[in-house]
């Protein structure tokens, strides 16, 4: 049995990730893909994506005990992708992460053959999508665009997956890549899938 390979999907806050990555892991089979929770210390309650909580000493404690095959800091909060993911590519399984784009360079040392996956929109929608969800002033969402445009994203894998227009066209676009693992390297997975070009990191 070949090993699966690990989809690190990234992209700016306000991008659509967790939605694309939901409508994904909807309309896949278990058979084909797993979709890793994230362990972070953020209440389960906050919204956005369905994650496990775990208290800050609780965090500390497993990240100690080597229990998290990837793991970072981010917005004052930890992030861990349990090793659990380990085992489920072992057995020939693609697995998606939610990622970050600060940690990339060391996920892809740790996971050479992964395959990071930029969520990408216009900064016109971002900005759209920020404001109409009410998390922040409109000083911290430009800040937020100014950092998004200025932030680079590199690596010989990276696929970039449009998400300007409707979360079908993007979902479709991940959901072809978690099956398939771009068994085919430096080719384009979907329409949407776009290799070598970048709109907003």
């Amino acid at each position: 049995m070949n090993s699966g390979r690990l989809i690190y999907v990234i992209g700016p806050s306000g991008c659509g990730k967790d939605s694309v990555m939901a409508y994904a892991r909807r309309r896949c089979p278990g058979s084909e893909a797993a979709f890793a929770h994230r362990y972070i210390t953020r209440s389960a309650e906050a919204g956005g994506e369905n994650h496990i909580h775990l208290e800050p000493d609780e965090f500390e404690a497993r990240a100690r005990c080597g229990v998290f095959a990837l793991h970072w800091n981010s917005h004052g909060h930890r992030y861990g992708i349990g090793c659990e993911v380990d085992a489920w590519m072992e057995a020939g399984f693609n697995v998606v992460v939610n990622g970050s784009r600060a940690y990339l360079p060391e996920a892809a040392r740790r996971y050479p053959d992964m395959i990071p996956t930029l969520i990408a929109v216009e900064t016109d929608i971002l900005r759209q999508r920020l404001l109409a969800r009410g998390r922040e002033s409109t000083a911290e969402i430009e800040c937020r665009l100014e950092q998004a445009e200025a932030y680079v994203v590199s690596h010989p894998e990276l696929r970039i997956i449009d998400n300007n227009g409707e979360l079908q066209q993007a979902g479709n676009a991940l959901l072809a890549l978690a099956r398939n693992g771009c068994s085919v390297r430096g080719g384009s997975c979907s329409q949407a899938l776009l290799p070598g070009r970048q709109p907003l990191a």
